[in-house]
């Protein structure tokens, strides 16, 4: 019996040991075959946009992208498309992180995209989840700090706001952030202006990128500009977008034209200034807030002029989107967007009047309002989502292979011509004088300083400003 029992446990000890084999060897089989089809995915990708790496890959890139939400605004609508894109590339595995909790009403994303919760803690979490390539695209500059200093993780800081949202906000934070991205490996510039010029002046290492585009250019049909309804578009309750420029500029539009109204497209926290504004001003005939909405194309349809009276601006989506459209654009000062020359209508001033006056004259000139919509939507038909892809593939490839490669990247990089450069630098700086009178007769100084951030107040950083632009005037 004894014997039997001794048999008996000795076949299932081979037995288990041969499944144990078995097991390891269908491992070590699929493996292989997971390898190779890993790798030939990644060589197909190289042939198809010309890329020579030596490496082979063992293992998926994984990708987090660490953005505040992905509801309600331009940011976050172009992280919910970056993930989108991202996720049909085979060599990527993608996550992403929020500093929000998950909300109702969000850009789609997919289902199975793992999402983290950011509390404090993105080191932990990115070496925890052994990110190979963090994608940032928040302002915090001790958090830039903190991932400057990863050894092996390489981190993409994507700036979503210009220089301009802090040289009119907040100071301090304008120099920790940007001397932080000065010791940053790879930035991302969606302005052509700053990537150009600005950062190279200031030493910080970036390449230029468009957003991903909302709209499909070929299935959206054109406004027919047949009504006498203007757009604000974007968060109501934040300073730099000025939406009682707007507002105050109605009372002045609906003097001309009676019939004139105007939707505003935000989420109505923080508004009660504006409501009582419009109130004071007896526009409520005249001006509908219609509160915030995901699908605001179904307003661009009947809508014949959008204003965007912010005094600052990267990249603004509504701008493209009402382009594309066929909406004509009065925008007040942003002559450094990558889209701004055509189909847009552009003043340097702040006053009311002023903006009004510009609305009634493309509202009451059909023809000119045809123009100007006919021109922004075919400017906006050079901004290819596919296209942009691939970009942001050759991106993430030669980030993940090395330094050399990003450099090699950056150098095929068309660049503004210098006569913009001037033009923009001229532009900004009357600006500056405009809305900041302390600086009307400011003084020449040192272009050292501002190159290495050593500058402790406005003045002195706007100075610096003034040098930069009379030296290269000189010499041109």
């Amino acid at each position: 019996m004894i014997k039997e029992n001794e048999e008996t446990n000795k076949i299932k000890k081979i037995l288990f040991c041969l499944i144990v084999f078995i097991l390891l060897l269908f491992y070590q089989f699929s493996s292989k075959i997971n390898y190779d089809i890993l790798n030939e995915n990644y060589l197909t990708i190289q042939n198809n946009f010309n890329l020579t790496f030596i490496n082979k890959i063992n293992k998926k890139i994984k990708i987090a992208i660490y953005a505040y939400c992905i509801k309600n605004g331009g940011r976050a609508r172009v992280t919910s498309l970056l993930i989108n894109y991202f996720n049909k590339i085979t060599t990527f595995e993608i996550a992403l992180f929020t500093l929000r909790e998950k909300e109702d009403n969000e850009y789609a994303i997919p289902k199975d995209i793992p999402r983290v919760v950011i509390n404090n803690n993105i080191i932990k979490i990115v070496k925890k989840k052994r990110i190979d390539i963090l994608i940032y695209q928040l302002s915090f500059y001790d958090e830039i700090q903190l991932l400057n200093n990863l050894k092996n993780i390489k981190v993409i800081f994507y700036t979503h706001l210009s220089i301009f949202d802090w040289i009119y906000g907040n100071y301090t934070i304008f120099k920790n952030l940007y001397k932080n991205y000065k010791n940053s490996k790879y930035v991302i510039s969606i302005v052509p202006f700053e990537n150009d010029y600005i950062f190279k002046k200031w030493g910080i290492n970036s390449i230029l990128m468009n957003n991903f585009i909302t709209f499909d250019y070929n299935k959206i049909v054109s406004s027919n500009l047949s009504s006498k309804t203007i757009l604000m578009l974007g968060r109501a309750d934040a300073k730099k977008k000025r939406f009682h420029i707007g507002i105050k500029a109605m009372e002045y539009v609906v003097n001309e034209i009676p019939e004139c109204n105007m939707i505003i497209i935000s989420d109505l926290n923080g508004t009660g200034k504006l409501i009582n504004l419009i109130n004071n001003l007896n526009l409520l005939n005249n001006i509908n807030f219609i509160g915030y909405t995901s699908l605001p194309e179904i307003y661009f349809k009947y809508s014949s002029l959008n204003i965007v009276p912010s005094i600052s601006e990267a990249f603004p989506m509504v701008i493209c989107e009402t382009q594309i459209y066929g909406i004509p654009n009065i925008i007040i000062g942003l002559d450094y967007i990558t889209f701004y020359e055509r189909g847009i209508n552009i003043i340097y001033d702040d006053i009311p009047e002023l903006l009004a006056e510009k609305s009634v004259n493309i509202l009451k000139d059909n023809e000119y309002k045809k123009i100007l919509g006919m021109e922004g939507r075919r400017n906006m038909k050079k901004f290819n989502n596919d296209l942009l892809l691939i970009k942001w593939i050759k991106l993430i490839l030669s980030i993940f292979n090395g330094e050399t490669y990003f450099e090699e990247m950056k150098k095929s990089e068309k660049q503004l011509s210098t006569n913009i450069l001037l033009n923009i630098l001229h532009h900004q700086i009357n600006l500056l004088r405009i809305r900041k009178p302390i600086f009307k007769n400011i003084k020449i100084i040192h272009l050292f300083f501002i190159k290495n951030f050593q500058v402790n107040n406005y003045l002195l950083f706007y100075s610096i400003l003034f040098n930069n632009f009379n030296k290269i005037n000189q010499k041109h």
